[in-house]
């Protein structure tokens, strides 16, 4: 497999500096020989996108709940340039973050190249399903689902290309444990496919990837883009992150859950963020990181 490595070193979405410096963090310990697998894949490093810098004090410039929002959207316009001229030259987007507001960009960029035969997987402790009505931080990386089923800002929802990107029937949650009451409403309202982290623990992983596999049957679905959010992990494991959130998932219920989502051979494209070397303790985080890549490069 050709796998294009692009890094998006954006913290403007948590609002919460040092996760910017996580797609080098990673880059420095080996991050390119791990997608490798021995050379079973082809890797192409394409670097960081520009990101502008923007003072704290500007944040609300544009917007006066959302922070931050022209430099993130300028930069999820050129992420979903580069994710789609990825995909249309038989590449595999692989994105490093950097905050989950990248994922307005890698997943209208694998929107605008699948078409309806898209879905959209979402391996995190949160629903990331907020608008700006709803969001009680005003923090965009707790947005992009939401804009990417057509909901909320319109600036947001309509990023490189114009509208929904992805059907709410077509997204999958799988570990969520930190949701907010509008998210919980619309969870309600849409019927959203959602596997909680309270019912991975109940049922146990297998039952779980069986009602999964059954769910994205049933959609008949041939193409996914899967984005990866570390904070799945439960908080001991993954303290260098912006929103950790304790009583999560074990490494080895991540890896067989992730296993299972890309052993179904849909996966066209990726995100991994929120890897923040600034807050980690010990390398306990990037020891985490370093675990969860080598499954994902194993088993692309």
């Amino acid at each position: 497999m050709n796998i294009n490595l692009i890094g998006v070193p954006l913290f403007y979405g948590c609002d919460r500096p040092g996760v910017e410096f996580g797609p080098n963090a990673l880059r420095d310990n080996e991050l390119r020989q791990i997608l490798s697998v021995d050379g079973k894949h082809k890797i192409y490093d394409l670097g960081n996108l520009y990101v502008e810098t923007v003072d704290e004090k500007d944040k609300y410039t544009n917007h006066s709940v959302m922070k931050y929002l022209s430099p993130i959207t300028e930069v999820n316009t050129n992420l979903a340039h580069i994710v789609y001229n990825s995909l249309t030259s038989d590449c595999f987007p692989f994105v490093v973050g950097g905050d989950h507001s990248l994922g307005l960009g890698s997943v209208a960029g694998a929107a605008k190249f699948h078409g309806d035969d898209f879905g959209v997987i979402w391996i995190d402790a949160h629903g990331d399903i907020n608008t700006d009505t709803t969001s009680p931080s005003g923090n965009v990386h707790g947005m992009p689902l939401a804009a990417s089923m057509g909901l909320g800002y319109k600036g947001l929802v309509d990023i490189y290309v114009e509208g929904r990107k992805v059907k709410p029937s077509n997204i999958f949650i799988l570990g969520a444990r930190d949701l907010d009451k509008g998210e919980l409403d619309l969870i309600k309202e849409l019927g959203l496919n959602v596997w909680t982290t309270k019912a991975i623990k109940d049922k146990g992983t297998e039952e779980v990837i069986n009602e999964f596999y059954n769910a994205i049957q049933a959609a008949k679905i041939n193409n996914f883009h899967l984005s990866f959010d570390i904070d799945c992990l439960d908080s001991s494991l993954v303290p260098g992150t912006g929103t950790p959130v304790s009583e999560g998932l074990s490494i080895e219920e991540v890896t067989d859950i992730t296993k299972s989502v890309l052993e179904t051979k849909k996966v066209r494209s990726m995100d991994f963020v929120e890897f923040n070397p600034k807050l980690d303790i010990e390398d306990i985080t990037l020891s985490s990181c370093i675990k969860m890549l080598k499954v994902i490069s194993e088993n692309l």
